[in-house]
């Protein structure tokens, strides 16, 4: 029998706590058999990233060499945006699903499927529309910032792995960061937590781009399945995620 103080620990106890960590292992295991997918079209993945790139181009829209010229000019910002291309799809999302759990339960279910049903259409879109990356376009300018200067790159052992190395299009990274943003900023008790929250989905897509390792268009992507997803999910209205105001 929960005892009171667990309770208080575990909104619903240790079952239903291990249930939400086995979802997102069930997550896990679909985003790889995308992967899967996308290796086995390298040269499609290649000829995507370069409608990308020559639409970009087209629109004069081309500002992601740009971005990582601007990065690369200062070792704080090639840190900050390793450490956010590396942390804010992963640790982030999940300290944050932890937090909402274990502090605003009552709005984690919304919150988790919410996630849930963007990454799976990001997902889709990997098996569609397997896209390289601008860090292998050096011919047009890109670079791979985190080879050339980061401890920990695509070609470390575990990430080499795990990551899909043809998954540019959408922008997981930026799709989440919004919903982590919006979410966040709606549980937060102060309007600097609630502004640098909002103000996350913007250093992502910044990091990602300072990184070489999406384009804007993979970024507004992102942006454009979260609020599908949010549309799909709660018929045209956001879940009831209040501020608290104590």
């Amino acid at each position: 029998m929960t005892s009171y103080a667990e309770a208080r620990r575990l909104p619903r106890g240790w079952a239903h706590l291990a249930l939400q960590f086995a979802v997102w292992l069930g997550f896990y295991a679909a985003y790889q058999a995308a992967r899967g997918a996308a290796d086995r079209g390298i040269a499609e993945a290649f000829w995507n990233g370069t409608l990308v790139i020559e639409a970009e181009n087209k629109l004069n829209t081309l500002i992601e060499p740009a971005v990582q010229g601007f990065v690369e000019q200062s070792q704080f910002l090639i840190l900050a945006t390793s450490y956010t291309y590396w942390l804010s799809q992963f640790a982030v999302v999940g300290v944050a699903l932890l937090w909402v759990y274990f502090r605003h339960h009552e709005r984690f279910a919304p919150f988790r499927n919410w996630l849930i049903a963007a990454n799976l259409l990001g997902l889709v879109g990997y098996v569609l529309m397997p896209t390289a990356p601008p860090r292998m376009y050096p011919e047009w300018g890109f670079s791979d910032t985190l080879a050339e200067y980061a401890s920990v790159n695509h070609d470390s052992g575990l990430v080499s792995f795990a990551a899909n190395p043809y998954a540019a299009m959408p922008s997981l990274h930026a799709m989440d960061a919004l919903i982590v943003g919006i979410v966040m900023a709606s549980v937060c008790r102060s309007w600097v937590s609630r502004a640098l929250w909002l103000a996350w989905p913007a250093w992502v897509t910044f990091a990602v781009m300072g990184t070489g390792n999406h384009y804007w268009l993979d970024c507004l992507a992102g942006f454009a399945l979260a609020l599908l997803a949010a549309a799909i999910l709660f018929r045209k209205r956001l879940p009831r995620f209040h501020s608290a105001s104590a």
